[in-house]
Order: structure tokens, then C-alpha cells, then sequence
């Protein structure tokens, strides 16, 4: 049995079969699970719990997954929850499009238990480096690992997980450039298997972040090699 202390997973999942495999595995990890059976209970629980992260199906009765994620990356109280989204739809644009609607992460049906599991794992685990309470500085954007808030030139920045726990690898090391494998290990992890072009949609999602009028984007794009912080020069 979960402790009350344990990460909540919240579960939309129309296939009870599905949803039942995914709560064993889940409480087997230690996690406690609530679940929803449509994108509207989904909804409804995510409101009512705010849940640590989200494991959402693509196709659901009454209200879609692509719509469900939309619609907790406009709540406040969700909008930084990691999303992954489950799917039988593989092609890349359908991944892509995933992800821009606010998805963290994106499996394709059927799936390895033990991978989503990790991948579970790894949005749960604590960031790295700031998270210990760090304050990290580099030209006008401030990040506090303490209290996980983000400002550029005093204006807070809203980021969901990934985007923060990119910046939190740029801002440890500015200048130094990243390959897209490198940031893969240090954000995802080692024991999950992302595409690098995952990566280029959050740094994507970084910039846009980021993005203040008449400011220079922060973000470096190095060709061939990956991308640097960088506010120099």
C-alpha cells in the first residue's frame, strides 16, 4: 500500500483492462493512482486532487486527450504537472503535435511496462543541482531552486518540468554546449529511450518561455552540435 506521502499518478484510461495493468504497476511502485475513464472525469480528479503527473490517453470519450492536456497546461494549478501521453498513434507528426499541446513525454501503444514505469520514475524524480536551493544567475534570468520559480528581467517565467529542468543544466554550465544526447541523459535519464527531436520541441517551448520583446533569445542553436545558454556578446 502507497504511503499518503507518495506521488499521485492520475490515470485517463477508457480501456478498464489498461487502466487496471497501469494501477498494479503503478502502486506496485509505490505510487498512489487515481482513475479517470474519460477526458471529462479526467478533468474533474485532476482539479480535485492536482495530481503529481498525468498518464493520458490520445483517444477518450467525451473530451480527447490532445484536448484534456490543453486544458491543464491553461489551469494554474496544472499547468507544470508532467503530462505523458499514451497512444496507438506513431507517426512523427502526431508525436509532435502531442508534444506541442503540453505533453512532457509521448509512448506509443503497445508499450513496455517497465519503460513507461521508468519513465514515470524519471518526471517524479527531484531535478538536480538547484534543487537543493541553489540560486542560479546568467544576465537577466534568475532561477531559485528553492522555490522553483523563473524570472527574466524581474517578470516570472512559467515553465513546465522539462522546460525547467533544461534550464536548470543550462544555467549550472552557461556557454557550454549540449549535445541533444547529452541533454537526453541529464533531463530524461539513461534508462529511457526519447528521440532527439523531443528535445529540439522543448528547447522550442524554453524560447518561447523565455521570450521577452526586444530581447535577445538566451537559447544558442549550435549547428551539428546542440545548444548552449548564452547571453554574451
Amino acid at each position: 500500500m502507497a504511503e499518503p506521502t507518495a506521488p499521485l499518478v492520475l490515470v485517463v484510461e477508457d480501456e478498464p483492462a489498461q487502466a487496471e495493468l497501469l494501477r498494479y504497476n503503478l502502486e506496485r511502485e509505490g505510487f498512489r493512482v487515481a482513475l479517470a475513464g474519460d477526458g471529462e472525469e479526467g478533468l474533474m480528479l485532476a482539479g480535485e486532487t492536482t495530481p503529481d503527473l498525468v498518464l493520458l490517453d490520445w483517444m477518450l470519450p467525451l473530451v480527447s486527450g490532445i484536448e484534456v492536456c490543453r486544458r491543464l497546461r491553461a489551469r494554474e494549478a496544472t499547468r507544470a504537472v508532467p503530462v505523458i501521453m499514451l497512444t496507438a498513434r506513431g507517426e512523427e507528426g502526431d508525436r509532435v503535435r502531442g508534444l506541442d499541446t503540453g505533453a512532457d513525454d509521448y509512448v506509443v501503444k503497445p508499450y513496455s511496462v517497465n519503460e513507461l514505469m521508468a519513465r514515470v520514475r524519471a518526471r517524479l524524480r527531484p531535478t538536480r543541482g538547484a534543487s537543493v536551493g541553489q540560486l542560479l544567475r546568467h544576465g537577466d534570468i534568475e532561477l531559485n531552486g528553492e522555490t522553483h520559480k523563473v524570472t527574466r528581467a524581474g517578470t516570472p517565467v512559467r515553465l513546465g518540468p522539462v522546460e525547467y529542468r533544461l534550464l536548470v543544466t543550462f544555467m549550472e554550465r552557461p556557454g557550454r554546449v549540449w549535445s541533444r544526447e547529452q541533454l537526453l541523459d541529464r533531463v530524461w535519464g539513461r534508462d529511457i529511450n526519447v528521440e532527439t527531436r523531443t528535445v529540439d520541441v522543448h528547447i522550442g517551448r524554453l524560447r518561447k518561455a523565455l521570450a521577452r520583446e526586444h530581447a535577445r533569445d538566451p537559447i544558442r542553436t549550435v549547428r551539428g552540435s546542440g545548444y548552449a545558454l548564452d547571453l554574451d556578446g
